[in-house]
């Protein structure tokens, strides 16, 4: 079931009733000019079972406790914004699984060659990914693209996907000279750092979902990172998001500053449509497929992640 991804971006009260949550206007509800049935109808419900990913952007935002409790035992991302709406933190359920114990342990058991190999599958598959993006939407050559894909050994000893994102980034748009890909840098590096934190909750909440750590990464391990294997295993799934970026660049004049119109675009990254499997599904669908199939990978079940090919 495709799980709904709400963003509030103006001032709210958020609680919840009856296994619902409940948005009130704070400016509509406290106004005494207003009739009571106008105060009644500004009062909005939503299935928690419904929500996937809760994007806050809005300092006026109030949110209950209760409400937290239930998102987060619906296996709910819940994502905070600053004043400048890039997503600055994310909150998960520290109990996904009813196996989560077992789980955990097959993860932090599993062996060095195996993780090493499990890299190589996801590198591999995101510079297929890549390839696939620039041979569509420019002009560039990519067949050495895939020549380097198929190169990459077990680990990415020799650090292809450096390789890979350095040619990606340097011709993906034409129409920005020099591009650079840099948290800080010109735009469309703000799409892009807005649709990354979207997929991040994603592929963050479908790991726990599967009842795996989040925290332990096959490959990152930065000390200070609370979602390595999220950021790991997303790596094959941001082609999705250049790919959207590219389109909103093409219909949008100026997307210097995230629009509100822009947000909604970059929100509907878990509706994409991908393939996995031979199949097609929505990415949170396809997302879960992958942490799963990288669970059984840990048990030793299998030896393939199931990654979306585009």
């Amino acid at each position: 079931m495709i799980k709904k991804t709400l963003c509030f971006t103006n001032p709210a009260y958020l609680s919840m009733r009856n296994d619902q949550m409940v948005l009130r206007i704070p400016e509509v509800v406290t106004n005494e000019a207003l009739p009571q049935m106008l105060k009644d109808e500004a009062v909005r419900t939503i299935p928690i079972e419904d929500i996937g990913v809760v994007v806050l952007d809005n300092k006026r935002i109030t949110i209950t406790s209760g409400l937290m409790e239930a998102l987060l035992a619906n296996n709910c991302a819940i994502i905070s914004c600053d004043s400048k709406s890039m997503p600055t933190g994310m909150m998960l359920p520290l109990s996904g699984n009813t196996l989560q114990n077992e789980r955990f342990r097959h993860q932090l058991e599993s062996s060095l060659p195996l993780r090493k190999q499990l890299w190589q599958q996801t590198i591999k598959q995101k510079i297929l990914n890549q390839e696939h993006v620039l041979r569509t939407n420019t002009t560039t050559e990519t067949k050495c693209m895939r020549v380097w894909a198929v190169e990459v050994r077990s680990g990415d000893a020799d650090n292809t996907e450096a390789r890979a994102a350095a040619y990606y980034w340097k011709n993906l748009f034409p129409t920005i000279p020099n591009f650079v890909r840099d948290r800080e840098g010109i735009p469309s590096n703000n799409l892009l750092n807005y649709g990354y934190a979207i997929l991040r909750a994603v592929i963050a909440r479908s790991l726990v979902g599967s009842g795996l750590l989040p925290t332990l990464g096959i490959h990152h391990h930065n000390r200070y990172n609370a979602y390595c294997l999220a950021d790991d295993i997303m790596e094959p799934y941001r082609p999705y998001v250049d790919q959207l970026v590219i389109s909103i660049m093409n219909t949008e004049t100026d997307y210097s500053e995230l629009t509100k119109d822009i947000k909604m675009k970059l929100l509907g990254i878990p509706m994409i449509e991908v393939e996995i499997g031979k199949r097609r599904t929505p990415l949170m669908i396809a997302s879960q497929q992958t942490t799963a199939s990288l669970y059984k990978c840990f048990a030793g079940e299998i030896r393939q992640i199931a990654y979306p090919e585009l």
